[in-house]
């Protein structure tokens, strides 16, 4: 194990998110596996705050007994363990049958140790050190395109001000009108109004919308940024709104 600190110490101001389950009501199952306590402790107790079902392992072998008992939806996973490193852990787990969504852990930053995470069937990775909320965002990310859980919310329909989303229907209206988005740019509308009045960072708009962070670059987040305002805005009073060296907000016109 590498002696670099695991996670960061910056902890950023929580953000609203329904709470996801399964889709037969019962809590998410993810097996965490790393051998640095204070690492799991603290993971185990983020997860827990989801409401999510947390079972930990200190080593490979340890890993593929609580994966093969527990049947968990999804799994984090240190690639340098102290018997079998995490790759083989994934080969084995694939090889038994197992497609849970898995998301490394890693010292390591280099190109050829993430491409081989996920050739051999990994979903994503952090790098050490993390953030608390990317590791969860990430998760919560996997597990929604795993499609094995549901959104525990009272309605999948939103409404900020005038402008109103349907989750499941993917109707999206300002003023009555119909406005038509691509996928993305619904992604990123949703969590905007899953959110009204708070203003939200490049990162963590970054981290929910997007599986990957396009190596850091927040270009991406400005691009869309500016797709939906000229859907969502153009012709009509301003939701979206910049707030300069901190991120965005969306909020009722005035």
């Amino acid at each position: 194990m590498t002696t670099t600190p695991a996670f960061s110490q910056h902890v950023a101001s929580p953000v609203a998110q329904p709470k996801l389950r399964r889709a037969d009501g019962s809590p998410i199952r993810a097996v965490v596996v790393d051998d640095e306590d204070a690492l799991t402790d603290l993971l185990s107790m983020a997860l827990r705050y989801e409401g999510w079902d947390v079972r930990l392992a200190e080593n490979g072998q340890k890993a593929l007994a609580a994966v093969r008992e527990f049947r968990p939806d999804v799994i984090v996973l240190d690639v340098m363990l102290p018997d079998i490193d995490g790759l083989q852990v994934l080969q084995r787990l694939r090889a038994d049958g197992n497609q849970a969504p898995i998301l490394f852990l890693t010292a390591k930053d280099s190109v050829d140790d993430r491409i081989a995470g996920l050739t051999v069937g990994g979903d994503d990775y952090v790098t050490k050190p993390f953030s608390l909320e990317e590791l969860v965002a990430r998760l919560r990310g996997l597990i929604r395109r795993a499609g094995v859980t549901i959104d525990d919310s009272d309605d999948s329909h939103i409404a900020v001000g005038d402008l109103e989303l349907d989750e499941e229907s993917y109707e999206v209206r300002r003023g009555g009108e119909i406005i038509e988005l691509t996928a993305t740019e619904f992604e990123l509308l949703r969590y905007l109004m899953r959110n009204p009045r708070r203003v939200l960072s490049k990162m963590q708009i970054l981290d929910r919308v997007w599986s990957y962070d396009f190596g850091g670059k927040s270009s991406v987040v400005e691009i869309y940024i500016s797709y939906l305002r000229k859907k969502i805005d153009a012709g009509r009073p301003q939701m979206i709104h910049t707030v300069r060296g901190v991120g965005y907000v969306l909020k009722p016109a005035q």
